[in-house]
């Protein structure tokens, strides 16, 4: 069996572990994308074709925005929801395929946040084909139905204290079959949650809670929703900890340590993992700062694992903000300056390397694989399309939208939805010069 061939039945059997029992739920259709990284949690699409030129003025349709946010959109048969303020609010709008709003519905006032590339609205909604869950950084988490009434609302801040996170909130919840999924990991009660979907009360929460040097009990990661040893099962990354709970309960069945030996300080947990077969490949470190950490994680066994499942590491390769994708059963990382790698997770050697052209700004946006295209967004607004051939990338086109990009872009049934600071944009063949 070739190396590839290998490499694509580890993506299989990874995607098959990934949220198994939501798609069962409500399918996967190639035109949803229900949470924030995909239904599979990998970044990436096999199916569609996508447009690679587009700009400020060449797209579908545009639609103008009420305040800024820097969550991602996600899609459900043909409704696109999206978290932004609204007037001083935090608001969930819904859009139709023509780019129309179909209806927003607002919750309380908005925290804004405190970095220029932040917001209230930084963690992106989720959805099992029945409601959409949303947070907001001034602690509102609400389950709304798809026609836009609010079915539950608590507020996490009055219940358990606002966070102490040096910048904005980033982590999104997540779903497992019967609970939305929160996290919160900061310099202070840590702790893993689950709230009953349909009434919104606490089902379990578990504190999650390690000495780290400065910061490094800071995280921003977004679970993800797995399967484990047969049972389903929440993989969390931070504070310099890999974890597996159970998803009934939330206690810990598998952790591993020692990511940071030599006790650097000022390493928040930022990019969340992906999961290629039994390996899982984490970005630590400050590749921001030219220190980079790049770890690949054997998922196997039970209890503490630190000693026995590092698999490997790199000192010279990684990511801080923009979290990791997987195409073709391989790891691609669009590193904070541009520069792109795709790693064996295997391994953790490199396939290909390929770089974006430099500039004095950074990627804050994880990256997108849809259809062989590699959609890849600094945060001065270029969005820069690539081709994925073989073991190089192509560079396609460079796409100005003149305004900020700080969410990820997400495929829609052919299109490619961008979210700007100002406008939801989305483009089609037909807006430019197509695949």
């Amino acid at each position: 069996m070739t190396a590839s061939r290998n490499h694509f039945l580890i993506a299989i059997v990874a995607a098959l572990s990934l949220n198994s029992s939501d798609r069962l739920a409500y399918g996967e259709r190639p035109s949803n994308w229900t949470s924030w990284r995909g239904q599979r949690a990998t970044g990436s699409t096999e199916a569609g074709s996508y447009p690679h030129k587009f700009d400020a003025t060449d797209y579908q349709w545009r639609a103008e925005l009420p305040g800024k946010g820097c969550s991602t959109p996600i899609v459900l048969d043909e409704q696109i929801y999206l978290t932004a303020s609204a007037d001083g609010n935090d608001a969930l709008l819904c859009f139709d395929f023509s780019g129309a709003e179909k209806w927003r519905t607002v919750f309380g006032k908005e925290d804004p946040g405190k970095h220029r590339n932040g917001s209230g609205s930084n963690a992106s909604p989720v959805t099992d084909g029945k409601a959409v869950f949303v947070y907001y950084k001034s602690g509102t988490l609400a389950a709304v139905e798809l026609d836009g009434k609010t079915r539950w609302k608590t507020d996490l801040v009055e219940r358990f204290g606002r966070d102490t996170l040096f910048w904005d909130h980033g982590t999104s919840p997540v779903l497992t079959e019967r609970h939305v999924i929160m996290a919160r990991m900061h310099a202070g009660e840590s702790w893993l949650a689950a709230f009953d979907k349909e009434s919104g009360e606490i089902a379990w929460k578990v504190p999650r809670n390690y000495k780290t040097p400065t910061e490094c009990d800071h995280g921003y990661s977004t679970p993800l929703v797995i399967e484990y040893q047969g049972q389903s099962a929440i993989l969390i990354w931070g504070a310099e900890h890999l974890t597996i709970h159970n998803a009934r309960d939330g206690q810990v069945v598998w952790s591993c340590g020692n990511f940071n030996p030599d006790a650097n300080k000022l390493w928040p947990a930022i990019a969340t993992p992906v999961i290629v077969g039994d390996t899982a490949v984490i970005a630590y470190g400050r590749n921001d700062r030219g220190v980079p950490r790049l770890h690949g994680i054997r998922l196997s066994g039970t209890g503490d694992v630190t000693a026995t499942n590092h698999i490997w590491m790199r000192d010279d390769v990684g990511t801080f903000v923009p979290s990791p994708a997987v195409y073709n059963g391989n790891v691609i990382l669009v590193r904070d300056r541009g520069e792109v790698e795709c790693i064996d997770p295997a391994s953790g050697k490199n396939v290909w390397q390929g770089a974006f052209p430099k500039h004095r700004t950074n990627f804050y946006a994880s990256p997108l694989i849809a259809g062989g295209k590699l959609y890849a967004a600094r945060e001065d607004g270029t969005v820069f399309v690539a081709r994925i051939a073989g073991d190089k990338m192509e560079l396609l086109a460079e796409n100005d939208m003149q305004e900020p990009v700080i969410g990820s872009p997400v495929p829609a049934g052919n299109r490619i939805l961008i979210r700007g600071e100002k406008h939801l944009f989305c483009i089609a063949s037909a807006s430019g010069s197509g695949s």
